[in-house]
């Protein structure tokens, strides 16, 4: 896990993928990744459609890779809502940016942290290598 958490926060811009409403995949770039609890959580608002997709379908894939293309991360799990203040206020005290979107205590501030994962470290060099978590 911390492996992942390291690559991500070294190539900050991923992409992350869902199923929508009508059952077609969906995939938009995000960036925020923060361990809290020895568990790795994405933030969002609950205003934006990717919450409701994850709610409803919450098998996610996460795609990224490094600034020369050569390394890439790909990784399925499952996100799962934790609703608690403290967990969002972690969160975005990784992302003082964020601070002038969101506040923990919004009502708007949604974390969800990553169950079931399974990634995939990749390169054109070598066997992909998997961890799970």
């Amino acid at each position: 896990m911390d492996e992942v958490l390291a690559y991500l926060k070294e190539n900050p811009t991923y992409f992350l993928a869902t199923v929508d409403e009508n059952g077609d995949p969906d995939i938009r770039p995000f960036g925020t990744i923060a361990k809290f609890e020895d568990r790795l959580y994405i933030q969002t608002g609950n205003s934006k459609a990717v919450f409701e997709q994850m709610k409803a379908h919450p098998r996610i894939a996460i795609s990224a890779t490094n600034a020369g293309g050569t390394t890439w991360l790909r990784v399925v799990a499952d996100a799962v809502q934790d609703d608690r203040l403290e967990a969002r206020q972690a969160v975005l005290d990784e992302y003082p940016e964020l601070q002038s979107l969101y506040a923990a205590d919004d009502g708007n501030c949604e974390v969800l942290f990553l169950e079931n994962a399974q990634a995939a470290f990749c390169s054109f060099t070598e066997k992909p290598r998997t961890v799970t978590f």
